[in-house]
């Protein structure tokens, strides 16, 4: 039996526009063989989440400019736990700075990476949360 690929969907919740940086991502995580689902800008924390269930991805990650990635962010993890779907990895970046990580992963994000962050870095840790949660 082939293994299935990783499923990921990418997301700009909030009112930020800039999406420069989701693109690299998303085309490193192409090019490194995974499905990948933008869902656009301007989306909602519970539109995420219900595209993530509806499309059955292993990974959601959120890229965050505003400043609003604490609200949001909490936002999202608690729709996956009301949708039963925080098994999805949940993966936050952007414009967050440093003393804002650790409350960010205490909601629930597995992993955030920062502005600069090495496509490599992003990929490599995608392709492992992602495996962590395929069945065998």
């Amino acid at each position: 039996m082939e293994k299935r690929v990783p499923r990921i969907l990418m997301g700009k919740p909030g009112l930020c526009g800039h999406d420069r940086g989701i693109m690299l991502v998303i085309m490193a995580l192409r090019d490194a063989g995974m499905e990948v689902i933008y869902s656009g800008r301007h989306n909602s924390p519970e539109q995420l989440v219900d595209v993530a269930v509806q499309e059955d991805v292993d990974v959601l990650g959120v890229s965050i400019l505003s400043g609003a990635h604490m609200a949001l962010c909490r936002r999202i993890a608690e729709r996956l736990k009301e949708q039963d779907a925080d098994d999805i990895v949940l993966l936050a970046g952007g414009f967050i700075p440093p003393d804002d990580i650790p409350g960010l992963k205490a909601l629930g994000v597995r992993e955030v990476f920062t502005e600069g962050a090495r496509l490599d870095d992003v990929v490599a840790f995608v392709r492992r949360a992602a495996e962590e949660r395929l069945p065998a």
